[in-house]
């Protein structure tokens, strides 16, 4: 039974953000004194023109549209697209905006988008790199360095053998952020990162491997995966060893270039790659909540963010086994598990008891339950640090001096960490942990969670209106929440405005067919706005008109408030 468990545990945190894609393309040619505008119309879609100055149309056009108008003619024109399940939101485009764009291609908007999302990949990246650099001192990984070092002994290591083993172990957790993606697709990764159920299972998931750590019971994948395939990586490479010893005039079954500078066969290519397989495998029972939990952070970032995750964190597990293959010497250097193993778990128990805590706080508020208020979730998190602290406090005088030093460097900030977290008891910001506490309740702005009772309000002061698209699972909204919507200067400004904050992940009043608050924010967001990332925000008139182009994640306040206009 429980390896079943096990199985079923091993394959949840494939569960893990891109932008809408527009059907309907336009773009404008001048010749003379006239322009000459294309409308590309997506495979499947078809565009209806509603408005184009005095001009009439009719028609449903497919693939494309073509009309040559003169300058002194052009008017914005007006459309919308449709395909057999849906249509968009009437949109407008405007000739003069498409000259701005010729002169300046990426444009203001584009290059905000752009560096938000670079930023976000390369904290994806970061965040995957150290995940890697975690996930190498767990006690399921440790122990496969001197399996590693026994099978490159046999084949005499060198660099290789080493630089393959390496790659092998980067394709193989690079193509399973690529298979994520491809078999979920971005949008569905986007919706599951947000969705309840998703994160009450991740935080099932962390406790329990938190209470494996803790030593109330051992999780591992059944032994005949790893052994089989052990066994067989050995296999080929003593076959590889041997081609590699045979008579010089006897040819190789493969080569890895034309110069003739290297030579390996095909066995022991695949005995290399079997090797670096073992290691997925066979580590996965600690690796596996830190591969589900940068998997779900990468969604709603972009197509490629689970990829370049997984290839931070595939790169930082490498590198050593890399290093070992290449000098499997090394390994009479390497410390041999033990009690530092065992303290090792621990504290990685009481990180993964704080980190399971946000799946939860994104269940806790989508349903209303109220059960993990933001002081309850940093008085759990002050425990979790001060408990780092005390337990490897608590027997250091019998730990040799090295260790003494190492244990003080992980205690000090620990304890430093949980008095820094006391003062949120009482309403402190603490940003540190804005991106996985519950929001806080940022004061001197009005704030409506319902679409149209904002906009009423719009329309009755004449004030100027901003949706802010977030989620209660949204990292990225967190962070900005606490580190731009929460600085003085920003306050004052957003005091003109009525702030409508929606979520696109609220599950309250649904209704019979599982439609909620958050189901229609979402289709808000994705019809009307051509978007389903978040945070996503929008400038409207008091009217309802849209004012400026929308604005995506940043940490910068001063980004912020030049891009309001009011």
């Amino acid at each position: 039974m429980k390896r079943i468990l096990t199985i079923l545990l091993a394959f949840l945190p494939l569960f893990a953000a891109a932008q809408m894609v527009q059907p309907t393309k336009w773009t404008a040619t001048e010749i003379g004194d006239s322009v000459r505008l294309k409308a590309t119309i997506e495979e499947g879609w078809h565009m209806t023109i509603i408005e184009f100055g005095d001009r009439e149309f009719d028609e449903e056009y497919k693939d494309s549209f073509v009309l040559t108008v003169a300058k002194a003619d052009l008017t914005p024109i007006r459309f919308n697209s449709c395909n057999d399940v849906m249509c968009t939101a009437p949109e407008v485009w405007s000739y003069s905006e498409a000259v701005l764009q010729q002169s300046d291609p990426t444009g203001e908007a584009g290059l905000t988008a752009q560096r938000s999302e670079q930023r976000s990949l390369f904290w994806i990246f970061v965040l995957g790199f150290l995940g890697g650099l975690l996930a190498i001192f767990t006690p399921c990984v440790w122990p496969i360095i001197p399996m590693t070092v026994s099978f490159f002994l046999k084949k005499g290591g060198g660099l290789r053998d080493a630089v393959l083993y390496g790659l092998s172990i980067v394709i193989l957790y690079v193509g399973l952020g690529l298979l994520v993606t491809i078999l979920f697709g971005a949008s569905a990764l986007n919706e599951m990162s947000t969705n309840a159920v998703v994160n009450i299972i991740f935080f099932l998931i962390l406790v329990i491997f938190a209470l494996s750590f803790f030593g109330l019971f051992e999780i591992t994948l059944p032994d005949s995966w790893s052994t089989a395939l052990d066994s067989k990586a050995r296999q080929l490479g003593v076959e590889s060893k041997k081609t590699k010893d045979r008579p010089s005039d006897s040819k190789p079954l493969s080569t890895l270039n034309d110069s003739g500078l290297s030579t390996l066969s095909v066995s022991g290519l695949f005995s290399i790659f079997l090797m670096a397989f073992t290691l997925v495998i066979v580590s996965f029972s600690c690796t596996g909540p830190i591969i589900g939990t940068l998997l779900v952070e990468a969604a709603g970032k972009s197509l490629l963010a689970p990829a370049i995750g997984m290839l931070g964190f595939s790169i930082a597990l490498a590198l050593p086994f890399s290093l070992f293959a290449m000098f499997p010497q090394w390994l009479k250097q390497a410390p041999k598990s033990g009690d530092w193993m065992t303290s090792f778990k621990v504290v990685l128990a009481f990180l993964e008891l704080a980190l399971s805590l946000k799946f939860l706080s994104v269940a806790d508020m989508a349903y209303g339950w109220g059960i993990l208020p933001r002081w309850l979730f940093i008085a759990i998190w002050i425990v979790c640090f001060l408990g780092i602290g005390i337990y490897l406090l608590w027997n250091i005088k019998s730990v040799s001096t090295t260790r003494k030093i190492i244990r003080a460097a992980v205690i000090i900030p620990s304890i430093a960490f949980a008095c820094y977290l006391v003062p949120g008891l009482w309403g402190a910001p603490v940003k540190a942990i804005s991106a996985f506490a519950p929001p806080m309740q940022i004061e001197g702005r009005v704030v409506f969670n319902d679409y149209e009772e904002g906009m009423a309000y719009a329309r009755q002061t004449g004030k100027p209106v901003i949706l802010d698209f977030t989620g209660y699972g949204c990292v990225n909204c967190r962070k900005m929440e606490a580190f731009v919507l929460d600085e003085d200067s920003v306050k004052t400004r957003l005091q003109s405005y009525v702030f409508i904050e929606l979520f696109v992940d609220d599950r309250l009043d649904a209704d019979s067919d599982g439609e909620s608050e958050g189901t229609e924010n979402s289709r808000i967001q994705r019809e009307q706005f051509g978007s389903n990332a978040q945070p996503f925000f929008v400038q409207l008139d008091a009217q309802g008109n849209q004012v400026t182009d929308p604005m995506a994640f940043t940490t910068d306040p001063m980004e912020f408030i030049n891009w309001l206009k009011y």
